[in-house]
């Protein structure tokens, strides 16, 4: 028996190759840097769920904590309540329901609703994703993660919430931003990532081919507003969710993929790179 037509307007793969042709593009890395998910989506954008839901995150030990500690209390708030499943489609508010209620949520929802937890926590922060070219239909799909700005140090910070990792060069106790651990990959530098989720396990080799294959390219998700495509998964959550992006393409509200440009000649080499795992928590 052939799959749906709903089945096809939704998930069909040309449909997601389209929508990601249209709005990728390549940018400056200094344009990367300059850009922060939070200057678009303000707090009183964001559904009042986040803010109940904060208290149990944080409780009443909150105001003494860096930057990076707040991240990761988030992340792993998220990563322990949140069972997982299928790819949602829904707004935020529904989302984080239906991630609670143990319905689904893949790493891209829990990467937008880790940006909306930082908003109101006054972190600053951005969602990347992987665009993988694989032959292996397991990461085709890419993947989601974050970054969030630390005042202590005054850096960009690269935090996977779905992996609960962060990721440090070799000897050194200070996390890699996006954009330096892609300068460390394209010189065939070493890596290494940190869970800092006890509570949960790791697959180091899904790590390494996430993030360490030559074929691996991050991409900034910008001009994201939670606000729109809220209004609009919840107007229109009878359409097939590409029909919904689509539409939101089309009145010049879509968010964009932008590439950074990297300047480099040298070419990545997958057995030069050497990833070590160490696990702590904090």
């Amino acid at each position: 028996m052939g799959k749906s037509l709903h089945w096809y307007l939704r998930r069909h793969p040309l449909l997601y190759k389209i929508r990601y042709r249209l709005v990728s593009k390549k940018v400056p890395v200094s344009t990367i840097e300059k850009f922060c998910y939070n200057t678009i989506n303000k707090k009183k954008d964001i559904p009042s769920l986040y803010f109940e839901l904060n208290q149990s995150i944080f409780g009443d030990n909150y105001k003494n904590r860096t930057d990076l500690k707040k991240a990761k209390k988030i992340a792993k708030w998220l990563k322990n309540n949140i069972k997982g499943g299928p790819g949602l489609g829904k707004s935020s508010q529904n989302a984080l329901i239906k991630m609670l209620a143990g319905q689904g949520g893949v790493c891209s929802d829990l990467a937008q609703v880790f940006n909306n937890f930082c908003v109101i926590n006054d972190l600053k922060v951005k969602e990347w994703g992987l665009k993988i070219e694989s032959k292996d239909s397991n990461l085709r799909g890419g993947h989601s993660f974050n970054e969030v700005y630390s005042s202590e140090v005054e850096k960009w910070i690269a935090i996977d919430v779905s992996k609960s990792i962060l990721f440090y060069q070799t000897n050194s106790k200070q996390p890699l931003s996006v954009i330096e651990m892609i300068d460390l990959k394209t010189e065939n530098q070493e890596i290494y990532f940190t869970n800092f989720n006890k509570k949960k396990q790791l697959d180091e080799d899904r790590v390494r081919d996430l993030y360490f294959t030559p074929n691996s390219n991050p991409f900034l998700i910008t001009h994201y507003s939670n606000k729109t495509y809220d209004t609009f998964l919840d107007t229109l959550g009878f359409l097939p969710e590409s029909i919904i992006h689509g539409l939101i393409y089309l009145t010049g509200n879509s968010y964009v993929y932008e590439f950074p440009i990297i300047t480099s000649k040298k070419q990545v080499a997958a057995n030069k790179i050497v990833v070590q795992e160490h696990h702590f928590s904090i």
